[in-house]
């Protein structure tokens, strides 16, 4: 069999969509991310972090400030520690608080920061002290129907 010119553009073509693929999967798992900014990092600890994983976005109002560096387990305080990485350009108050959020009714969490009202700005290494936790989507059907369970066996025996 003798090689052609062909079969070279086509092996150039087929290497060149495999590694269009690749980057659109990693992008699309939110495993690469094209940013060559300067960050600072700044940590907050919450009492349940979800499904919150590295790399998720930090977002602001809507937008991407920064990533999810890592998250670890603090053994003094039973909570999670969460270390953020900041885009350098952007720049929040000392007592922002930060809260675990979801995209839409089951998507990915992310963290979203509100900005405070201090003078002085986060920097790096500061800690975010005012957090809330994640909403767990199982402890909120739990409750829901316990108060339901609660509600029927009333004083009335469960009639209504």
């Amino acid at each position: 069999m003798q090689a052609s010119k062909h079969d070279v553009w086509v092996g150039l073509f087929v290497l060149i969509g495999g590694a269009a693929l690749l980057f659109l999967a990693l992008k699309a798992g939110n495993l690469l991310s094209l940013s060559f900014s300067p960050t600072y990092t700044v940590t907050a600890r919450f009492d349940n972090i979800g499904g919150l994983k590295p790399r998720a976005a930090v977002k602001s109002a809507g937008v991407v400030v920064g990533r999810v560096a890592s998250i670890g387990f603090d053994d003094e305080s039973y909570q999670a520690s969460v270390s953020l990485e900041l885009q350098s350009g952007y720049t929040f108050p000392k007592d922002s608080s930060a809260k675990i959020l979801t995209s839409g009714l089951l998507g990915e969490q992310y963290v979203g920061l509100e900005p405070g009202a201090s003078e002085k700005p986060l920097a790096a290494g500061d800690k975010i002290s005012m957090t809330q936790s994640a909403v767990v989507l199982e402890n909120l059907i739990g409750q829901f129907l316990y108060n339901r369970a609660a509600d029927n066996s009333g004083p009335q025996g469960g009639q209504k």
